[in-house]
């Protein structure tokens, strides 16, 4: 990974032919984007980075120029194919993250719409509201639970009544998810997974972030009839498979899921966004505005630490909605 900051773009001149001119204010560092780190000729759900050509993912800017009937100058504009760059001529033309406006509002960090209120707040919201089937009094477990996705998982399961065990990889976020509401919250790094579910399950739903050996505990000490929903698999993404972007170990408790009727639903946020997105944006603003749903962001600052930014998520090392600010509105 290579930081350029030798193309330059005439803010002023730049030919728009209907489109509009961004500058970009940050740029959302997922998991998932290792997954993109990869041969193009492997074919999986997210297209490959390109060699040679910037990279891509959700950003948040504002418009600078616009010719375009829908856009002006001003406005905050958001997609998932935002380039890491300073300024971009967005064609509007994409069906895939198409740019959409959002609301210029004080009281909201421009930065939360990649975070709660963008790709991780949406995944767990939608993912919760299409599969949870909460009941209150019965037992969740969150993986990555200080992340921004497990983070909103731990908020929403508490408002429906569940007991929480929530796992993350430092003392400082088992503190802070602890905060969060959670009922159990620990170290995974220096506290045994296995004595903690044994203690504290079964588990009636299983959130995963993490996959691996922590799902392996998970179906191992599931109750009957459980439900898992399978939001990511980290652990996995660094061990590069020719075949695929990744390959995940053998799972020693599959028959589990036989054995008690596990129900196991893995999903994409694409696939969710489209039913959900309007319920989301009229129930989430008001619970962050109103203290209700809290968040927390870890923020990296300039294009040219947007590779360090992606190399702490993947270890593990981001605490909160990893974010990088490129510059000021």
């Amino acid at each position: 990974m290579k930081y350029d900051d030798t193309p330059t773009v005439d803010l002023d001149e730049e030919p728009l032919y209907g489109s509009i001119l961004v500058k970009t204010l940050a740029l959302s560092i997922d998991p998932y984007m290792r997954i993109q780190m990869r041969d193009s000729n492997i074919k999986t759900y997210v297209p490959p980075f390109i060699v040679g050509e910037p990279m891509a993912g959700h950003g948040i800017g504002v418009v600078v120029r616009s010719e375009h009937p829908d856009f002006a100058a001003g406005d905050r504009v958001t997609s998932g194919l935002f380039p890491h760059q300073e300024y971009f001529v967005d064609d509007l033309k994409r069906e895939y993250f198409p740019t959409k406006k959002v609301p210029s509002d004080s009281a909201i960090a421009p930065s939360l719409y990649l975070g709660i209120l963008g790709i991780t707040g949406a995944t767990a919201y939608t993912s919760w509201k299409e599969y949870a089937r909460p009941r209150k009094g019965q037992t969740a477990f969150v993986t990555s639970a200080a992340g921004g996705v497990g983070s909103v998982i731990v908020q929403l399961a508490k408002m429906d009544g569940m007991k929480v065990i929530a796992s993350s990889g430092s003392d400082e976020k088992a503190e802070f998810v602890k905060e969060l509401g959670a009922d159990i919250s620990f170290n995974y790094r220096t506290t045994s997974t296995e004595e903690i579910l044994q203690r504290e399950g079964p588990i009636d739903l299983y959130y995963d972030n993490v996959g691996e050996e922590t799902l392996d505990l998970a179906l191992k000490y599931a109750s009957t009839h459980a439900n898992f929903i399978m939001s990511g698999m980290i652990s996995s993404y660094n061990k590069p498979d020719k075949s695929y972007a990744f390959k995940a170990r053998t799972i020693a408790n599959m028959f589990e899921i036989i054995a008690k009727e596990i129900r196991l639903q893995g999903f994409l946020f694409t696939s969710l966004i489209g039913r959900w997105e309007m319920q989301f944006f009229e129930e989430i603003p008001a619970l962050i505005k109103h203290g209700k749903l809290k968040t927390l962001e870890d923020r990296s600052y300039g294009l040219q630490n947007i590779g360090d930014a992606l190399l702490a998520v993947n270890m593990g090392e981001n605490f909160g909605k990893k974010v990088v600010i490129v510059t000021e509105e």
